[in-house]
Order: C-alpha cells, then sequence, then structure tokens
C-alpha cells in the first residue's frame, strides 16, 4: 500500500519583511498565491525510514533527515508513538532553491500522505501545527489557494480571489540560500527604519477583484533588492519579461526564480516564448494561480 499526494508551488505577490528579530527571524506579511507547478509526494511502508528524488535538478535535494519530508515523517512519529519506517519518493517539478518552497511542499504533502498511511487521524490543526514547527512557507503548502501569513509567515489567514491569475515563472542558471538573502536584507537595511510588515489593502482588493492590472500595481517583495544584490543577472531576466508585455514582474520569494504576471492566456505564452529566446534564463514554465493546497492524489 502507499499514498501519493501532490503540492503545488507559490509565488509571493507581496512579501514586506520587518527587522530582523532577537530570535534571528523576521516578522513577515507574506500573501501567498498556490500555482499550478507540483511536487508528488509518495510514502510507502519499508523496513527504515528512506528518501529518493527524481525529476529536474533532483541531484540538489538532499536524501538524508535533513530533507523536510523527512523531517515531517519523524516529526508525526514521534507524536505518535511510532517509527517513521517508510520510503518517501518526491517526483519534483517545483524548481530546486528557487524561491517558490519546493522543500516546504515536499515537507506538507509527506506530512498530509503518513497521516493517511498510517491512519493517525491527525486534526487539520495539528498538523498545521507540525507544519509551523518544520517551517514558515510548510503550513501555506497545506493550505494552498491564497492566504496572508504573518509572524514568520506560519500564521495564517485564507483570502478571498475573484479569478484566475496567469503567470510565468524564469527559472535562473543556480540557487539563492534563503538565509544568505535575509542576511544580505539585513546588510542593505542596517542603520535604516525598517517599517513593520503589514498587508496592502490595495493588493487584497486586487486578489478578491480578480484583476490582473491592479494585481500588478500592487505587488512587492522587500527582499527582491537582496537577491539582485546577490544575483545581478536577474535584472535582466526582469526586463527581458516586461519587455515581453508583462503587467509586472518580480523576484518570487528570495529568489531567484522571477515570476511575470500576464493578462491572459496567449499572453502568458507570448512572454514565455521572449524569456526563452532571451538567453537570460535557464528553463521557463507557465502557470495558473490559485490552486488547491496538499491532496491526496491516490
Amino acid at each position: 500500500m502507499s499514498v501519493t499526494v501532490r503540492v503545488p508551488a507559490k509565488v509571493n505577490v507581496q512579501l514586506a519583511v520587518g527587522a530582523a528579530r532577537p530570535d534571528g527571524f523576521h516578522d513577515l506579511a507574506n500573501v501567498f498565491l498556490a500555482v499550478g507547478l507540483y511536487d508528488e509526494i509518495t510514502v510507502t511502508p519499508a523496513d527504515a525510514l528512506r528518501v529518493t528524488c527524481e525529476g529536474p535538478d533532483a541531484h540538489q535535494v538532499p536524501l538524508d533527515e535533513s530533507n523536510l519530508a523527512a523531517r515531517a515523517a519523524l516529526a508525526l512519529a514521534g507524536r505518535y508513538g511510532r517509527r517513521a519506517d517508510v520510503h518517501l519518493h518526491i517526483a519534483k517539478d517545483i524548481p530546486v532553491a528557487g524561491g517558490m518552497a519546493g522543500g516546504s511542499a515536499d515537507g506538507a504533502g509527506a506530512l498530509l500522505a503518513c497521516d493517511a498511511l498510517w491512519g493517525t487521524g491527525a486534526s487539520r490543526e495539528e498538523l498545521l501545527e507540525i507544519c509551523a514547527e518544520l517551517g514558515s512557507d510548510v503550513p501555506f503548502s497545506l493550505v494552498g489557494g491564497a492566504a496572508l501569513g504573518v509572524g514568520r509567515g506560519e500564521r495564517l489567514t485564507v483570502l478571498e480571489v475573484g479569478g484566475t491569475f496567469h503567470w510565468v515563472f524564469a527559472m535562473a542558471g543556480r540557487g539563492l540560500s534563503t538565509p544568505a538573502v535575509f542576511r544580505e536584507f539585513d546588510r542593505l537595511t542596517e542603520g535604516l527604519d525598517v517599517p513593520e510588515p503589514v498587508a496592502s489593502p490595495e493588493l487584497l482588493r486586487a486578489l478578491a477583484k480578480g484583476d490582473p492590472d491592479a494585481l500588478a500595481a500592487a505587488v512587492s517583495n522587500d527582499l527582491q533588492p537582496a537577491a539582485l544584490s546577490l544575483f545581478p543577472e536577474l535584472a535582466g531576466t526582469l526586463a527581458a519579461g516586461r519587455d515581453a508585455g508583462a503587467l509586472a514582474a518580480l523576484v518570487s520569494g528570495s529568489g531567484p526564480t522571477t515570476a511575470f504576471l500576464a493578462r491572459d492566456p496567449g499572453s502568458a505564452e507570448k512572454i514565455a516564448d521572449a524569456l526563452r529566446a532571451s538567453g537570460t534564463c535557464r528553463t521557463v514554465r507557465t502557470a495558473q494561480a490559485p490552486t488547491e493546497g496538499a491532496t491526496i492524489v491516490r
């Protein structure tokens, strides 16, 4: 017997970042959209905990207990007094180290799959509590749709979305470390008055209306200057997407994936073709948002 869970990537349409806290984290106002790029996590009984991975850049994914999927299995097993003797197989389609929460998706997927396989019957609240212990983006990977995350991003409020948004994602030739981007944010803002992060009312209204022009005018990412400082070539990718007609262009989360909002599916394909021809990125994908969170598919 095995259980397979499908989990989406995310794009941050707003990422407001506060000053570093004493614990080293930052308060955030993080508006997430789940987008239709997915990892699938299959959990099968085994003699011991084992992780395997296939798909683009699978060689970059750790296969030991530092993997968020393994940590999720261990956390759930620990709560229920059992051994995490499972084979976790990750079929990756979310970019690795791309700022789209691929690792977090794998953690949420493994948690839901192990809960189903073991019949632990954990409540939604308990699963979200474990997700928050695993990482700031993991709860949203479980929930999906659209949500505002505050605190470290783990405390979620589900948001209304009035339509479908069309996105193009350009994957860079190398990854960016999220901790390194936050350290660069701290360096760039040292001595400055960093405001408390709050969600943009204009952006929330744009989501509720399903209005791509209004959303384009309101998207923001406080980590973008830090990502560009560490990876200056991303500026060329952003410019290529804007030149091709993107309504908005921004670094996704901590990067280095760049995200482009399109008016409709045809515009998305035009932007994608232009980005592929630009030579400024490695691969390009189109996807719609929002989509559902972690879901058992078989």
